[in-house]
């Protein structure tokens, strides 16, 4: 199967504000790109108007997009398949999408996020969710990438990682255009845990900028919310490496200072006063972090890893403490060395 024949038969699942921008990405490429969508009045707009005004409007989107509200048709007889749904729901779109998928098809996973209850990784889910998929064809597509920047050709470097590296240099080829560059990764685990625990963090630096407590105290905590990164990611057997990379430290950075993060505007109303029900009741587009924030909390735990940082997140978030008190908590601790051993 050529990265070059015209024939490349390519699908994106979801719809969302992510998941057009890189299927238009893709469409610009020349390729016919089969887009799922939820909801009828996106694939209608998308259809006819070659816009989706729910989720990334103002953007003109290639013809070559194929809207549908049919998952089993945009999934079957793929080449490339690139899964883009809010991370909860993972597991339910896979297992619909089992039936359909063929066992030659390279699986891109561009959801970021860990699964409450399971702790898994995106990939996690697929790989025990897709028998019928080769584990080894499934990968992971991160890095500092906002969608509507990425819609607009801004210059975007992401990283895509497989335990194959075959397949993760056919994902790259695929991808890679004069603005959007993409590295490989042998990696995955590391740059999920990067994708999915930088969203915790940029909550915090959100509720940081909201209590207005100025730029010492927010790269502080993208410091320290590093360091938390890097700490659960070795216990889970990622490389160190990853975390000094695009989807490490420089996704972090994109989602605690941009104007254009929902996980960073979420912590900042929780900053500025409102609460958790209320931010969320006005949002449609989700913020990974929230429910992330549960799984990194609960896992941290589980494995005996020290994340204080993410530990304040889950309680402001789920057991209604002040955020001035969390704030005041984690500057009272035990003072120690910066550096852990490792």
């Amino acid at each position: 199967m050529s990265e070059n024949n015209g024939n490349l038969k390519i699908g994106v699942v979801g719809g969302g504000s992510w998941g057009t921008a890189l299927a238009n990405l893709l469409a610009q490429q020349g390729w016919p790109i089969d887009l799922w969508v939820f909801e009828e009045e996106v694939k209608l707009q998308i259809r006819d108007n070659h816009e989706n005004k729910v989720f990334l409007p103002g953007i003109h989107l290639s013809e070559n997009l194929r809207p549908s509200n049919d998952l089993g048709k945009v999934v079957a007889d793929k080449d490339f398949l690139l899964t883009v749904v809010p991370s909860h729901l993972v597991r339910e779109m896979a297992g619909a999408i089992a039936t359909h998928i063929s066992p030659e098809t390279v699986v891109v996973s561009a959801s970021k996020g860990i699964e409450n209850g399971t702790h898994l990784t995106m990939t996690g889910v697929l790989r025990e969710m897709l028998p019928a998929a080769s584990a080894d064809r499934i990968s992971v597509l991160s890095g500092p990438s906002f969608a509507r920047e990425v819609a607009v050709n801004v210059p975007t470097v992401v990283t895509v990682a497989a335990t194959e590296p075959e397949i993760a240099r056919r994902v790259q080829h695929i991808f890679a255009t004069p603005y959007f560059r993409v590295y490989t990764s042998d990696d995955p685990m590391g740059v999920e845990l990067g994708g999915a625990v930088k969203n915790v963090i940029a909550i915090a630096a959100g509720i940081v900028d909201g209590l207005g407590l100025g730029l010492n105290t927010r790269a502080a905590l993208i410091t320290r919310g590093q360091t938390e990164i890097r700490r659960l990611g070795l216990v889970m057997g990622a490389n160190p490496r990853t975390f000094t990379g695009l989807a490490g430290i420089g996704d972090l950075i994109l989602t605690c200072t941009g104007d254009l993060s929902r996980n960073h505007t979420v912590g900042k109303k929780i900053g500025q006063g409102q609460t958790l029900k209320q931010i969320l009741a006005e949002m449609r587009m989700v913020a990974e972090g929230v429910k992330t924030s549960q799984s990194v909390y609960n896992l941290a735990r589980e494995r005996g890893v020290e994340m204080p940082i993410s530990t304040e997140v889950y309680k402001v978030l789920y057991n209604d403490v002040p955020p001035k008190e969390a704030v005041f908590r984690l500057m009272t601790r035990d003072l120690k060395e910066e550096l852990d051993e490792k």
